[in-house]
Order: structure tokens, then sequence, then C-alpha cells
């Protein structure tokens, strides 16, 4: 019975969680909505005015970036700002060939009148943080900005989001993330489902009310000022750019979202690239926690209802602990239901939680019909696509919480890169060749097929429990389960 007693707290402790976050993301949602009606009116610079046109200094931080490199600075010559007004720094950390290319592509630019500079590293101290933090002594901008290697902004991206700093009060203008390989693969369609939900429904939800938002790495701009008054770039979490992006917050900046400014990235495309990154985030917002959670608590510039928002949002990542308790609890508390008249109104009660995935199903359902359009057969997409994206998220449960754990006891970690591949939608090169591909299956492999066969006794436990007469309530969720394990953990044995 004690055994029983501790399962059932924790199990309950879980679902509550998720509740809280479910909660949050409703909460989210009526923010989205009402911004919608929301008339813009901020002050802006006129970039017709030659005085009133800044110096702006583009950083793009790189590591081994073989097949990406070229066109990324081939994109970034075509942005449209006068020349003499325009700084490229070229940080490049990179250990093999593709510094070359680099170079070799650097003077061609030189040469057509580019203000570009190669700042190329031996020792990757801080990783990105550290790259950005060494660059930024010498940039010459007013404003910063910062672009991975894969992302492709249009030639008049500096012409929609430099205006907006004309408020003294700005510290940062974020853009959203769009995805030139979305239609690529079922993975691609997975994260670019999940990705359009934070670009939309969570940045606008929490910007429109004042909430803290962060700097997603990249795609955005910062006031050079506003990085040095919140202390630069720090190398000690996964996440530089959540916790410098809550420190300037914690000093007084603003950050603007601009959810209608999109630029087009590219998405990981085998399941070992989509792990080093899922790992990185999730691991990096469990620091992060760590790190802030006592000056947000202390902070006098936020109010209550940020400050909860602030934790949530810090806590993002620890919802997949929550999850996998509740995946891996939730088989033993079959058989205890059927053990147990007694915990009948428990069982009943626990029953209420099921509204949490009724209000994530509608959140998603909003974002996705503003994206992708409404009507039958968009809805049928959609049903269908959350089903596959709820179970491949709690197929990578493991994973990340292994990341998230990690984290909350400050485990330190090499910044991982993710690999790019220079493949579309529309591009199916092979991608096997990609020399940055490790081969090596990591261990949590092995448990995740485990728990794949954990899930299928689980569907089999619904027509055993109850004196052989079955009890099929988890049975969706235990076949979610199966499916999202199974296709992980395929998914790992072959990339």
């Amino acid at each position: 019975m004690i055994i029983e007693g501790i399962i059932i707290t924790i199990y309950t402790l879980a679902l509550i969680l998720i509740f809280m976050f479910a909660l949050a993301q409703l909460n989210l949602l009526f923010n989205y909505l009402s911004a919608e009606k929301k008339i813009e009116d901020a002050a802006r610079f006129d970039l017709t005015n030659t005085k009133e046109i800044p110096l702006v200094t583009i950083q793009l931080p790189i590591y081994n970036e073989l097949y990406v490199v070229e066109r990324l600075l081939d994109n970034i010559s075509k942005i449209n700002y006068p020349k003499d007004k325009l700084e490229i720094q070229v940080l490049d950390d990179s250990t093999d060939e593709s510094y070359t290319i680099t170079a070799k592509k650097i003077i061609e630019l030189k040469q057509i009148g580019f203000d570009i500079t190669h700042i190329h590293r031996t020792d990757r101290t801080g990783f990105k943080a550290g790259a950005l933090k060494a660059a930024l002594e010498y940039a010459k901008g007013t404003f910063i900005v910062i672009f991975d290697a894969d992302f492709m902004p249009k030639s008049d991206w500096l012409q929609q989001t430099i205006p907006y700093f004309k408020n003294e009060n700005i510290g940062v203008v974020q853009t959203r993330w769009g995805h030139i390989n979305r239609d690529y693969s079922i993975l691609t369609k997975i994260q670019a489902f999940a990705l359009d939900a934070h670009f939309t429904l969570e940045q606008t939800g929490r910007n429109t009310k004042g909430h803290f938002i962060n700097f997603n790495g990249t795609a955005g701009v910062w006031r050079k000022t506003c990085i040095i008054d919140a202390g630069n770039w720090e190398g000690d979490t996964l996440t530089e750019d959540l916790d410098l992006s809550y420190r300037a917050q914690l000093k007084g900046w603003e950050f603007k979202y601009l959810e209608h400014v999109e630029t087009p990235a590219e998405l990981p495309i085998v399941i070992s690239a989509a792990r080093s990154q899922q790992f990185r985030w999730n691991k990096g917002g469990a620091e992060n926690f760590q790190k802030m959670f006592f000056r947000i608590l202390k902070s006098e510039n936020m109010s209550a209802k940020s400050k909860m928002h602030g934790f949530l949002h810090l806590l993002n990542s620890t919802m997949f602990l929550s999850i996998l308790i509740v995946a891996v609890l939730s088989v033993p508390m079959l058989y205890i239901k059927h053990q147990n008249e007694t915990l009948k109104m428990y069982f009943y009660a626990t029953s209420f939680f099921v509204i949490s995935s009724i209000i994530f199903f509608i959140s998603y359902w909003i974002i996705y019909k503003r994206l992708q359009g409404s009507g039958i057969k968009n809805l049928i997409k959609y049903i269908s696509m959350f089903f596959a994206f709820f179970s491949v998220a709690m197929g990578f449960s493991l994973h990340n919480t292994i990341a998230v754990i990690e984290g909350h006891f400050r485990k330190p970690s090499d910044f991982i890169r993710t690999p790019k591949f220079n493949i579309n939608s529309n591009n199916k090169d092979s991608w096997k060749q990609n020399i940055y591909l490790k081969k090596k299956i990591s261990w949590y492999v092995i448990f995740e097929g485990l728990l794949m066969l954990y899930f299928a006794f689980g569907m089999y436990s619904a027509f055993v429990v109850g004196n052989g007469g079955g009890d099929f309530g988890l049975f969706p969720f235990h076949l979610m389960l199966f499916l999202g394990f199974g296709f992980v953990f395929f998914k790992s044995l072959k990339n």
C-alpha cells in the first residue's frame, strides 16, 4: 500500500504540473487573440531619410558549416541596406576546410564594396556566446543583427526590423522563424508544427501583455547598449540567448516581437540532428531556470502574473519530465485502479485532467488554421498532425528528460552544434555523406526501444485488467506512446 501511495502521489503531482502548463497556454491563447485587435502605432525610424538610417552590424556565428556557409553569405549580400551603414562580422570558430571556403567568399564580398571582416578563433571558449562577446568589442554598429548559418533573411529584412528601435526603450526586435523544408519528411513537419506554436501563440501571447519573451538566438536584432547594460553574453548555459534575454528584461529593457516578419531557415532532417538541438534547448532552459529563479522572484519590475509566466516559460522543458512520469506510471496506475475499489472517486477526478490535452488541441488548431488555412480538409490534416506531434513529442520525453535533469543539476557539457544540410522541401539530395553526422548510437536509444515494448504491454493490459473485462480508457495514450517511442527508436537506429 505504501508503494501504491507513492505512485499515486507522484502521478498526481505530474498531472497537476501539466495542467498548470495547459492553463498558461490557454491564457497565452487569449492574449494572442486579443493582440489581433491591437492597432500598431509604434514610433519608427524613417529609413527613406538618410539622417535616420543607423549603423548596423550583422554578426554571423559559424562553426564547421561546410554545406551552408556560401548560401549564407550569398543571402546576406542581397540584403537591401546602404553599404556605408552596414558592417558584416563573420564569427568563424571552424576547424575544418569550411574556413577556407568562408575566407574566399569574404574576399569576393570585399571586392564589391562590403565592409566585412573574418574573425577566426582557434579557442572556442564560451562557444557561441564567447564568439559573440569577443566580436562585440569591435562591432561598429549601434544595432547588432544575428543570423545562424541556416537562416535566409529576405532582402527587406532590415527595413522591417530596424525602424522599431526609434523607441529607445526597446532592446531587442525578434522575428518569426519560417521553414524552407517543412514538407521534407514527417520529422520536419512535426518540428515545424511545434515551432509555429512557439513563434506565434507563445511569443505573441507573452509580448502583447508585457511578459518576458526570449531572443531566439538568431533572426533578431539587439541594441548594442542593451547587451552591455545586461552584462554581455555569458557562456555558462547552453541557451545563451534565453539567459541574456531575461537579464536584459530584468534591467527594464523592452522586447518587440514581429510575428508578421518571417525569416526562413532549415529544419534538421535527421533525428540525430534534431536530438542535439532538442537536448541543447531543453537543458539550457533548465539551466536558466536555476540561474534566474531568485532574480525573478526578487524583481520589483515584474508583476505577479509576469513572474508566473516567467517561471513557467523557464520550466517549459521540465514538462517533458512530467510527461515521462505520467507515461511510465500510467501502466501501474491501470492495475491499481482495478485492485482498489476505494479509489474509484480518485480515478474519476483524474479523468478531469484530460482537459489539458483539449486545451493544447484547441490552441494549436487556432495557430495551424491561421498559418495553413481552415476548412474540413485542413482540419483532418491538423488532427493527424496533432496526433503525430504529440506521439513523437512523448517519444522524445526520455531524451529530453535527461537533458532537463542535467540542466537542473547544472552538469556542464559542450555546446553541440546542429548539423546543416542545405536541403529544402523540393530537394531530396542525399544527406548520408554529411561529414558532421555521428554514427554512434547513445545508450538511451536502447531504453527508448524498451519503453516502446513497455507501452505495448500497456495496450495489452487494457484487455486483461478488471477481471478480464478490460479498461480502454488509457489505450489511446499508450498507443501514442508506443508509436512515439517506436518512431524515435527506429529512426535513431538509421540516423
